[in-house]
């Protein structure tokens, strides 16, 4: 089948791209997916609402190492995207990126129609749902909205962008830890700043952070921000006490979770298990030529893990194209058996 081309057609004010699958999520599953559509000779597109490819690895924790990928003792997250990417990259994959999915409809013949917000319509011959846990927005700072994009940041996609800064890591969680432990070596100054005593992040995380001599403050807020032209203090109240310190601070990072929504794909009419997308043996929905993979689903047994997804991407693309084209195998052959 054709590679797509780099535009999609224009109907009317609308564009319309064609392919063969349309995968919904540029997570480690999505972008899997993409690898295994391409590899069957499959049309791919891929929307995703980030504006880049990896998901929540790219957006909470690329320089975090991941230790429980098949074949990878450790692999730090920014370098697994980087290769699902590169492992696709020779099939043509056309992606829609900063564009979030928000209507489905059939063609007469059955074939799904994806509208995004952005004005794309994605005819395809089906749909694979890869969202993870849906549109994620992070917690905010109150007391830091007025800085965002002058200091104050919720995610850490380049930890060299804070070289020889003073920072402030807010937050008692894995990506607050993980963060603080990774800015120490390369930052002038490091505090990490959370509301309790008691940390969400894994014991041997905060141990690190400990290790490294980064101050833990806690049982304190972050009660304000100062600076011009971008942040340059920040006052931290004791919550007990109310007294208050101001530190120097060139960097904010507001690491304090994130609300997962499923956005519109809640009006799709899946079948829906708290907030999750039940799906069968095959990956496919209750709906027709829509199929779903990675933390997204929901089955008995379901174990969220990126290995498992890989495999239920799989598992999708596959019964996705026997729904696409009957008369495919629904096993394609091992890659090992392709020329190169």
């Amino acid at each position: 089948m054709s590679v797509p081309t780099d535009e999609p057609v224009t109907t009317g004010d609308a564009p319309v791209v064609e392919a063969d699958i349309l995968i919904i999520g540029a997570g480690p599953s999505g972008l899997y997916g993409a690898y295994y559509a391409g590899f069957r000779g499959l049309r791919v597109a891929v929307m995703d609402v980030l504006p880049q490819l990896g998901g929540q690895i790219s957006a909470m924790y690329p320089e975090k190492p991941i230790f429980d990928i098949a074949g990878f003792p450790s692999v730090r997250g920014r370098d697994l995207v980087d290769n699902l990417v590169a492992q696709a990259e020779p099939y043509g994959v056309r992606y829609l990126l900063g564009e979030r999915a928000v209507e489905l409809s059939y063609e007469p013949d059955g074939r799904p129609l994806v509208r995004g917000d952005r004005g794309t319509t994605v005819r395809a011959g089906a749909v694979v749902i890869t969202g993870g846990v849906g549109t994620f927005t992070p917690r905010p700072l109150p007391a830091g909205e007025d800085y965002l994009g002058r200091g104050q940041v919720y995610f850490v996609p380049d930890p060299t962008d804070h070289t020889g800064h003073d920072v402030i890591v807010v937050g008692g969680g894995d990506s607050a830890f993980d963060w603080a432990a990774t800015l120490a070596p390369i930052a002038r100054s490091v505090r990490l700043v959370h509301r309790t005593g008691r940390f969400r992040a894994h014991h041997a995380t905060v141990e690190k952070v400990r290790a490294l001599g980064i101050e833990i403050i806690t049982d304190s807020e972050v009660s304000a921000l100062h600076g011009t032209a971008r942040v340059e203090q920040v006052e931290v109240r004791h919550r007990t006490t109310k007294a208050t310190r101001l530190l120097p601070a060139h960097s904010v990072v507001a690491a304090l979770g994130f609300v997962a929504d499923l956005g519109p794909l809640q009006n799709w009419g899946l079948d829906l298990q708290a907030r999750r997308i039940a799906v069968d043996t095959r990956m496919a929905t209750n709906l027709p030529r829509v199929f779903a993979a990675g933390d997204i689903t929901d089955y008995p047994g379901k174990v969220r893990l990126i290995a498992v997804g890989f495999g239920e991407a799989a598992t999708a693309v596959n019964n996705a194209a026997t729904v696409i084209d009957p008369e495919a195998a629904l096993f394609p052959g091992h890659s090992t058996d392709k020329e190169n």
